[in-house]
């Protein structure tokens, strides 16, 4: 019996051993930590999809020598606070939007009024020499390097006052805005009384009548049931919003070079899933709406052309006194030249 035991009992510390010096074995040699604010559902959510495929793909091709961690629904605080953390180190990367451009005004160039006039040519613009040109310049100055571009989607009008279905209708109206000087400019150009209010007060404003509208892609209006508080829609498409997956380069570079193309390549597969998700749920978010009631008006090309003329002149010439004009130029012609293919 005791030989038994003495025998069993080193049989366990043997395999303890064992399975100690195989988790020592296994475990990662990098672990990236992913910051983003949007929840972490792939099946909904744009920057949950791109989140979970990078993670998948990145520790599945290193065969576990690189762990991803991601942090979704803004856990490490909002978009500000993730660009702020990625260029200091704390955090490897981060998927942000409009947050970028407030470390790198040249991409504020992206938000110039009706400048894509599809999806489509809004990739090929973004993952051609412009996307890399933009990508290379903002790397000078925060020290975060692109490796793909995402998208949150067309921006939209809703009110609960009148169909719009060209500028002077907009005449008037109170309509929500983010608090970025750009947004106040273009809807100031058609008309409009723009309201810049922090996102957690949307709601509240739009039901006090605090504001008359607001601006945000489908998904956005469909998810958070706006269809409740208002009547209209045009689908007007003034601003495409674009997703950054960023990373601290000085980490990056510090990756062996087999490490770094595992990286980059499944970070420009992410961004694409991200895209993908984004179309979804606005094809899904506008079925939602007009199920729920809300009028929605699809403007004609002359219709588009009018919008255009309104907004787009006037941000331009705001834009330059915040940018090197040849960013605007180049964008300009990049769309020209995408559209033309």
């Amino acid at each position: 019996m005791k030989l038994t035991t003495r025998k069993l009992c080193a049989a366990l510390t043997t395999a303890a051993a064992a399975g100690l010096f195989a988790t020592q074995a296994l475990a990662a040699d990098v672990t990236l930590t992913l910051g983003h604010v949007d929840p972490a559902e792939w099946q909904t959510s744009k920057k949950g999809a791109a989140a979970k495929v990078f993670k998948e793909l990145v520790e599945a091709e290193s065969g576990g020598r690189i762990e991803v961690n991601v942090y979704p629904n803004g856990q490490l605080g909002g978009e500000t606070d993730l660009v702020q953390s990625a260029q200091d180190g704390t955090l490897s990367m981060a998927f942000v939007s409009g947050a970028f451009s407030k470390v790198c005004p040249e991409a504020s160039v992206l938000d110039t009024p009706y400048l894509f006039p599809s999806a489509p040519i809004a990739w090929e613009v973004l993952d051609g020499q412009f996307g890399k040109d933009l990508s290379e310049h903002c790397l000078s100055k925060t020290g975060l390097r692109t490796l793909a571009y995402g998208e949150t989607g067309f921006r939209n009008f809703t009110n609960s006052k009148r169909a719009i279905k060209e500028p002077k209708d907009l005449d008037g109206l109170k309509i929500r805005v983010m608090t970025v000087p750009l947004f106040v400019e273009m809807v100031k150009a058609m008309g409009g009384q723009p309201t810049p209010i922090a996102w957690p007060e949307v709601p509240s404003a739009l039901s006090t009548g605090v504001v008359d509208g607001q601006e945000n892609p489908v998904s956005v209006i469909a998810g958070n049931k706006f269809y409740e508080i208002q009547k209209y829609i045009t689908l007007d498409g003034h601003v495409y919003g674009t997703d950054f997956f960023v990373i601290n380069d000085d980490l990056y570079q510090g990756l062996p070079q087999t490490d770094r193309e595992i990286v980059a390549r499944a970070a420009k597969v992410a961004g694409t899933v991200g895209r993908a998700i984004q179309q979804l749920n606005s094809a899904q978010g506008l079925g939602e709406l007009a199920k729920n009631g809300m009028e929605i008006t699809a403007l004609t090309s002359e219709q588009q052309a009018l919008f255009q003329a309104a907004a787009q002149p006037a941000v331009i010439e705001w834009l330059k006194t915040q940018i090197e004009p040849n960013w605007i130029d180049k964008a300009l012609a990049a769309v020209k030249d995408a559209s033309a293919n």
